[in-house]
């Protein structure tokens, strides 16, 4: 018997739906039966969810998740450092711009609502390269899923089984389930179906209520012994109460108003508003956007909930994307190129007081930020003016028309120390030759005669160059301090 440390891993799936090993399931059929048990109680079709979309709260609120999530902007980005890795994120990101993606991330974010959302690729040829034409979202409730979670296309002449579909066609993504065998996951719909069912029924409840109360009902009374025509004739005297200004009844016929009676404080609009409460719990996770309640600190927490709520929406549908079509589009067209990554930017923005305080604090620390750095942070347009060194000496302004002398002395011993500063280093390597040769020489006049050539062979290039700054600092320094020097 093998010891655990000699155990090799089992590189195969056991806990599979496949052949009704699924004991939550059983075996119904060639496709799997959604386990969503509040659709499976009103008949197991989607189109009931359907329903659930009319309702006015449910469809305000889940537009706010659509919008909230397509006004935030998306970006490609390679997924390694290589050319082609970068050729396959400008490819991927021109076919999102050119099928729309934002419109297309609306529409299958309804997956969040069913469970699950279908899209159709397709695809032409551009080329030698594999294109997206284009990309239709279909409705989920015309596919369903096989025991191997492939997925099936229902028409009217495969309603049992449904037709197999060709793969890298559909992307499809599931979401809302407490587990991975449920390939029809578990929408919002979910939840919304009983608050919006006792909404509406309180609704129609509420306006048998206000028919009631607003008015009375109509009574007539007869005597003992009337025939049965007079009491038609006494019938259609209470029906014309309610559209005639004016009617005849005969003599001993009497006519009342009976209102009705209540007490207590009991009240549809309480249940209406509370179930419109509860759909936006739901949908959005607090009410603040959606009803007026709360403080202003409640406002901030509640926006930074509807925040969590887009940026996690941004990354399923960005992640899914890129596990299909991304995936495919890559392999094809770039073969060896790794998927590049496909997000939406949920950053809170900046606080660029904070940002500049801090740039403002490196640059006195003697670091100046460079031009495309200035224009990316802060925006606009900006034209480097050459802004001095911290340590560089400033022109005379009208709140500083002079320095005083003291003052100067001490710019001008700090540029001393900045032209001398590597002097030692730019002088050595020319005099160090120099100094090795006079003494190799016997005599002076053979070094008078070696020196030409050693100099011809110098670099003194970095020399010149620390002379010419020199002299072109000490030209500054004088033209922004003219009246230094004693005069």
């Amino acid at each position: 018997m093998e010891s655990d440390k000699q155990v090799r891993p089992d590189l195969g799936e056991i806990a599979t739906t496949l052949d009704g090993r699924d004991i939550t399931r059983g075996y119904l059929g060639p496709l799997l039966i959604p386990q969503d048990r509040v659709l499976l109680s009103v008949g197991g079709n989607l189109m009931f969810y359907e329903e659930v979309l009319t309702d006015d709260q449910v469809m305000s609120t889940f537009q706010q998740r659509q919008l909230a999530l397509i006004s935030v902007p998306w970006e490609v980005t390679p997924g390694g450092p290589s050319r082609q890795d970068k050729k396959a994120a400008d490819f991927l990101s021109a076919q999102l711009e050119s099928i729309g993606f934002d419109n297309l991330t609306k529409k299958m974010l309804y997956g969040m609502f069913y469970g699950y959302s279908v899209g159709e690729c397709l695809y032409a040829r551009d080329g030698s390269q594999v294109v997206l034409d284009g990309l239709k979202v279909r409705k989920s409730r015309r596919f369903r899923f096989a025991p191997d979670e492939s997925l099936r296309l229902l028409t009217m002449q495969n309603m049992w089984d449904g037709e197999v579909l060709p793969p890298r066609k559909f992307w499809t993504y599931q979401c809302g389930a407490d587990n991975d065998d449920e390939p029809y996951g578990l929408g919002l719909a979910h939840w919304l179906y009983w608050p919006v069912f006792f909404k509406k029924n309180g609704v129609t409840l509420w306006l048998k209520y206000l028919d009631k109360f607003a008015q009375p009902t109509t009574v007539g009374k007869y005597p003992r012994g009337t025939s049965q025509p007079e009491i038609n004739t006494l019938l259609q005297a209470l029906q014309a109460i309610n559209t005639d200004t004016g009617i005849a009844v005969p003599t001993g016929v009497t006519l009342e108003l009976l209102e009705a009676a209540r007490s207590g404080t009991g009240d549809y609009a309480t249940i209406y508003d509370r179930m419109n409460q509860a759909i936006a719990k739901i949908v959005l996770g607090q009410m603040m956007t959606s009803e007026a309640v709360g403080g202003h600190n409640k406002a901030d927490v509640q926006m930074q909930v509807r925040q969590d709520l887009v940026r996690a929406d941004g990354d399923m549908i960005c992640s899914s994307f890129m596990r299909g079509p991304g995936k495919w589009l890559t392999e094809w067209n770039f073969p060896g190129a790794k998927t590049p990554r496909l997000r939406r930017i949920v950053e809170d923005p900046e606080d660029l007081k904070a940002r500049a305080e801090r740039d403002a604090s490196l640059y006195s620390m003697g670091y100046r930020p460079k031009l495309r750095y200035v224009q990316d942070t802060y925006g606009g347009e900006w034209e480097d003016v050459g802004a001095p060194k911290p340590n560089a000496p400033q022109a005379p302004t009208p709140d500083n028309p002079a320095f005083a002398e003291g003052d100067v002395d001490d710019e001008i011993d700090a540029l001393e120390k900045e032209m001398l500063s590597d002097w030692e280093k730019v002088t050595s390597p020319v005099m160090q030759p120099i100094v090795d040769l006079a003494a190799e020489c016997e005599s002076f006049e053979a070094f008078q005669e070696a020196l030409p050539s050693l100099l011809g062979k110098m670099d003194v290039a970095k020399l010149v160059e620390q002379l010419a700054q020199g002299s072109f600092a000490a030209n500054l320094w004088g033209r922004l301090n003219p009246g230094y020097g004693g005069e």
